[in-house]
């Protein structure tokens, strides 16, 4: 091992014991069901089921596919949900919330880690370096900004403490049972 990589190696060690235990790594099958995104990104229930049936921000790991089933998100997802709740607190519109939530879909989470989310309160901008932002703010545009590498330490505490799921076989709840058999017995 070189003398780099053992430095590195040691480095992530210390900021694992400063920050405590790291996010599990989740594979593509596992993530958060809808109560435990709701409470992490801290929002309601309806929020998230109305910001889904909008496609505003659906979960990427399971979509709901009618009574009975759950969603399943990522901890990106939970991260994009926690900063369109923070953007609507400062009173963004939902119109600029869903142009600026478009933009940030290209990002994985870790580029989404260095993006601070600047306002006016009409318009939502991104900005990827200190520059930026201090140019926004001379300018006199930004009001307020949402640094969303701040808002992925907020989640990844939440979550740290809140169980994790795997997609499973189809689970179908006994009223969905019930409606499934009506159906088959009225045709």
């Amino acid at each position: 091992m070189s003398d780099a990589h053992a430095a590195e190696t040691t480095k992530q060690r210390a900021q694992q014991m400063l920050f405590g235990d790291p996010l599990p790594d989740l594979d593509s099958e596992t993530g958060y069901r809808g109560p435990i995104a709701c409470k992490a990104a801290g929002i309601t229930y309806r929020q998230l089921d109305y910001w889904d049936r909008t496609g505003l921000v659906s979960p990427t790991i399971k979509t709901a596919t009618g009574s009975g089933s759950q969603r399943l998100y990522s901890f990106r997802d939970i991260l994009v949900l926690k900063v369109v709740k923070r953007l609507l607190d400062t009173g963004v519109s939902l119109q600029q919330i869903r142009l600026a939530i478009s933009q940030l879909a290209a990002y994985g989470v870790d580029d989404l880690a260095q993006i601070t989310l600047m306002s006016d309160g009409a318009s939502v901008y991104e900005c990827t370096s200190d520059d930026q932002v201090i140019d926004l703010v001379q300018g006199g545009q930004g009001v307020f900004g949402i640094a969303v590498g701040r808002v992925w330490r907020e989640v990844e505490g939440s979550l740290s403490e809140l169980p994790t799921s795997r997609v499973e076989e189809e689970v179908v709840d006994e009223l969905a049972r019930r409606r499934a058999k009506k159906r088959r017995s009225a045709v």
